[in-house]
Formats: C-alpha cells, structure tokens, sequence
C-alpha cells in the first residue's frame, strides 16, 4: 500500500495505492496534474487561465486547451441538471463545481493506465475508487454530517465508483440556485454516489441548488443514487447507495 497527501486546490488531496509495488513515478504525474488543474483553474489565482478570462485579458482561444474541455462538459451537465448546475455564478466564469471532480476522476485514470487497478483518489472528501481496499473487500466511504463533521451519517460500501458532496458547512451558502439569483439554504448538505465523479460532483452542487425537488430529479437519473440533508442529522435518501 502507497499512500500520498498533497495540499492544493485548498485543500487536502490523498492518493491511496493498494496495489504491491513502487509507484512513486505515478502518484508524481497525479501530483503534477492536480497542480496543473490549479493553475489554470483556480479562481483564487490572479495568473490562472480562468481568472484571467474573467478579466477579459485574454479569450478563449488564447487559454489551455482544457478550459474550452471543462466549458464544454459544463454545459452538458447544465443541459442534464435542467440548468441548475452552471459555470456562471453571479455572472462570472466559475466552473469549480465541476472542476475539482473532473480533475480527481482523470487522476484515477492515469493510475489505471500506470497499472492500478485498487486505488482512490480523495480531494476534499470527493472520491474516486477503483477496485477493492483489500483482496474481496470493498471499499468503504463514510459520510459524515455537513455541519457536525463528528458525525458519521452512513457507510457507503462499494467497488469501482465515485462519491461526491456538497453542502454548506465549510463554505457557507456558495451554492446559488441560478433561477432565483439567491444561496440555496433549503438544505446543508447533497452526497451522490455513481459511477463518475466528474457528473456526480455536478449532480451534488445542482442537487443542492435544487433544494427539496432534488430528490425526485435524482431519482430519474440512471446509475447515480444520493441522500439529502436538511439541518436535522437524519438524511432521507434516493436508492439505496449501495454500489457493490
């Protein structure tokens, strides 16, 4: 087992290997993709293609070719939320919400193509899982409460799939539903489970938009299952979140 902690994106990403070997030279090209997705992501960076584009000192053409990649799965995923997840907040260019999951499940790929077939990526609480934990065992995420971190709500148990969250706890009410122009309170937290983190990850922040209605949406998805949470501790739940 190799494991790897790595600060970026403002926060704390964890590079779990569970198969024998060395795979220092993998878990170094993640390392270097992660910081790569930063700096050309990141809101907070003056230098970044998006803060940069925001400013409008250059367009899209003169940006990384991965920004015209994000914008175009951004909209398909407007496109698949009803329009409640967007790379618009406030008017300005923001596709965070998806970013951190779209660059968390690649870093899963490219340990798979290094020869992993047991790893997770976990950037934030945002996972990406391949194969087991231990031979016959599968992995096992635990979900704790947006607002009562201590709180463990559920054990997802599962093999070859994503986990993603969004809620209020740690960053407040940064989640606005695009129809209303006002932060989405109606809920603290939207955890949804599925094959891919980059959608999942997007389906969470348009959950969470959506407020209560997002259940029955997520109920209509194929493969992805969820629980909402108001400001209770009990969740309710779409599906069963088993993915074994």
């Amino acid at each position: 087992m190799t494991v790897h902690v790595e600060h970026c994106m403002g926060t704390v990403f964890t590079i779990d290997v569970r198969d024998p070997g060395d795979w220092s030279d993998a878990i170094a090209r993640v390392v270097a993709w992660l910081h790569r997705v930063d700096g050309i992501f990141s809101t907070y960076r003056a230098d970044s293609d998006i803060s940069r584009l925001r400013r409008g000192e250059i367009g899209l053409e003169d940006a990384d070719r991965l920004v015209a990649d994000v914008l175009a799965l951004c909209v398909t995923m407007q496109s698949k939320t009803d329009g409640y997840f967007t790379a618009l907040w406030d008017g300005a260019l923001d596709p965070t919400g998806l970013v951190k999951g779209w660059a968390i499940e690649a870093a899963s790929e490219m340990l798979r193509e290094a020869g992993s077939a047991n790893h997770a990526v976990n950037g934030g609480g945002d996972i990406q899982l391949a194969g087991e934990a231990t031979p016959g065992e599968p992995w096992r995420v635990g979900i704790s409460h947006p607002i009562d971190r201590t709180h463990v709500m559920r054990i997802v148990p599962g093999r070859d799939f994503a986990v993603a969250t969004s809620g209020r706890g740690e960053r407040g009410d940064h989640i606005v539903n695009p129809y209303t122009g006002r932060p989405a309170t109606d809920l603290s937290g939207v955890t949804v489970v599925g094959p891919s983190l980059t959608r999942a990850d997007a389906y969470a922040t348009a959950g969470l938009a959506m407020g209560p209605a997002g259940e029955r949406w997520l109920e209509n998805v194929p493969d992805y299952d969820g629980f909402f949470r108001a400001d209770g501790l009990a969740p309710s739940a779409t599906g069963v979140c088993r993915v074994e």
